[in-house]
């Protein structure tokens, strides 16, 4: 893998760049307060502003690690403002695989910005940094988030029982993968 560090990407519609600590805030109101949108994902939904500067701190510092991959997804339209998330959660080197997770604000779902922001992550990660397995994984229960990892080439592996755990305790989960030789 060549790792680089997070990189500014940019779509048609969508600029994915670097957190900055004056983030906090818009994460808050756009999706991190929002019960709706951290019901299936697994960490807390935020119960004050103070938490989200935290969290955003902590993204911050940790760029300085070229093996870091974070992105906010801002739309073009809006401005600067991030509305979703989108990061390698979990990578193994031995094998050249990374683990993509993601959330949204409520009122960006169903509008394919979550897929278009997956699709240009899938090719930094396959292009640049030459991963050779790229997956995602969801709870059953929302089915919308494995509809982002099929638009996006995934396939469907199986689902694992029992395996994981999120906001609405354990879950089974929905494994997807992409591999480099199937683009």
């Amino acid at each position: 893998m060549n790792h680089c560090g997070t990189q500014q990407l940019e779509t048609s519609r969508l600029i994915l760049r670097r957190y900055v600590r004056e983030d906090a805030a818009a994460m808050y109101q756009n999706w991190a307060s929002d019960e709706a949108v951290t019901k299936y994902l697994t960490w807390p939904t935020h119960t004050s502003l103070e938490v989200s500067e935290r969290v955003t701190e902590d993204w911050v510092k940790a760029y300085f690690d070229e093996r870091y991959y974070h992105w906010a997804i801002t739309v073009k339209a809006n401005g600067e403002e991030p509305v979703g998330d989108i990061a390698v959660v979990n990578m193994k080197e031995d094998i050249s695989m990374v683990h993509i997770g993601y959330c949204i604000g409520k009122a960006w779902w169903h509008q394919g910005i979550t897929s278009e922001a997956l699709r240009a992550v899938m090719d930094f990660m396959f292009d640049v940094v030459d991963v050779n397995r790229i997956e995602a994984r969801h709870d059953p229960r929302n089915p919308n988030s494995g509809k982002v990892m099929e638009k996006c080439g995934m396939r469907y592996e199986g689902t694992l029982r029992s395996a994981d755990r999120n906001n609405q305790g354990i879950c089974d989960a929905c494994c997807y993968a992409l591999l480099k030789s199937e683009r």
